[in-house]
């Protein structure tokens, strides 16, 4: 029979017990993105809802590693924890340049975790909760005391400044938080799932290898098709924020905050009319000054409404992002404090 393995202590519960967010100081308007594509702020706001959007500084600077450390500093303040009290460290990214080392292992070790496990999580839009997801299981079944979770993205890098289906779309930041054990409920249960068969419509072409390969040909960037990626958000999320409230035990009108991944905010106005959301729900709409920020978009979102008195620390919010994959995730959460 071999070895008897020890019974894993009782599952505990988790919470967010911290938030911290990067925002790049360059702000670029409609205006600035409109002279490299043929369009207009009244056409791009009357189709996105986006005024303007933050682009980090020329690589190397405002690098993935460099504004994921702040955004985590920044959480570790509000949950009033050092980065020699995390044990696991899991980045969110789909515009990291490096196959290799991970970032995680560089932000693991740059905030002093002295030697945190370290993995990285590409889920497109949907990474921050998708490693979330990873994180609050990793607490509650003991694996890890405390989980620093970062989505981050620079999107500047990855779209075509001149093409005009998805350059005005994206923004570049970064949003942490830490995840703990609670005697409450903080983290509810996680609802994921994807759809390859529609993979293409959100995509990268050329890959690295055929670039490397035949290197006269344009470079690789994300290409989206625009109608399909629509559609299929604003008509097929609203029965997964339903699957999410009902898995936490959670009515729709008990929330205080719906934080979808700012996409595009159309998209949400489609989503919240099908959900019948009371008035009472406050919904987050980020996007407005700050683009689509991929893996950072959910964070973010939260910091906004946070900062601005929308909600208040405890309040009851339902996550759901969801982008390339086609993939989408998400939960039931206790909004978590800001750093003072």
């Amino acid at each position: 029979m071999g070895a008897q393995i020890a019974a894993p202590a009782p599952l505990r519960n988790s919470v967010l017990l911290g938030l911290g967010v990067h925002r790049p100081e360059r702000v670029v308007t409609n205006e600035e993105i409109c002279l490299q594509i043929d369009s207009s702020d009244e056409w791009i706001q009357s189709r996105s809802g986006i005024k303007e959007r933050r682009f980090a500084k020329a690589h190397p600077e405002e690098s993935i590693v460099e504004m994921s450390i702040s955004a985590s500093e920044k959480a570790l303040e509000a949950a009033k924890l050092t980065g020699a009290q995390i044990d696991t460290v899991i980045v969110a990214c789909s515009t990291y340049g490096f196959q290799t080392p991970q970032a995680a292992a560089l932000v693991a070790d740059k905030i002093g975790t002295n030697g945190a496990a370290a993995l990285d999580i590409q889920a497109g839009c949907a990474g921050f909760c998708y490693a979330l997801g990873v994180a609050s299981d990793l607490v509650r079944a003991g694996s890890a005391t405390n989980v620093l979770v970062v989505g981050v993205e620079r999107m500047s890098d990855a779209t075509n400044p001149t093409d005009r289906s998805v350059r005005f779309i994206f923004g570049d930041g970064a949003g942490a938080v830490v995840v703990g054990a609670s005697d409450e409920v903080g983290i509810g249960p996680t609802v994921w799932g994807s759809d390859g068969s529609q993979g293409n419509a959100i995509r990268q072409e050329p890959d690295w290898v055929d670039f490397a390969q035949n290197p006269t040909q344009p470079r690789p960037w994300i290409i989206m098709e625009g109608t399909a990626v629509f559609r299929w958000a604003a008509f097929e999320m609203s029965k997964y924020v339903r699957q999410v409230a009902d898995k936490a035990g959670v009515a729709l009108e008990d929330l205080d905050a719906f934080v979808p991944h700012q996409a595009n905010l159309r998209i949400n106005d489609v989503i919240v009319r099908q959900l019948e959301l009371p008035d009472s729900v406050a919904v987050a709409d980020d996007i407005i000054e700050t683009g689509n920020t991929s893996a950072a978009s959910i964070p973010l979102a939260m910091e906004k409404m946070l900062r601005t008195g929308q909600v208040e620390p405890g309040a009851t919010a339902l996550l759901l992002a969801f982008g390339a994959g086609l993939s989408f995730a998400g939960q039931v959460v206790k909004m978590p404090p800001l750093a003072q």
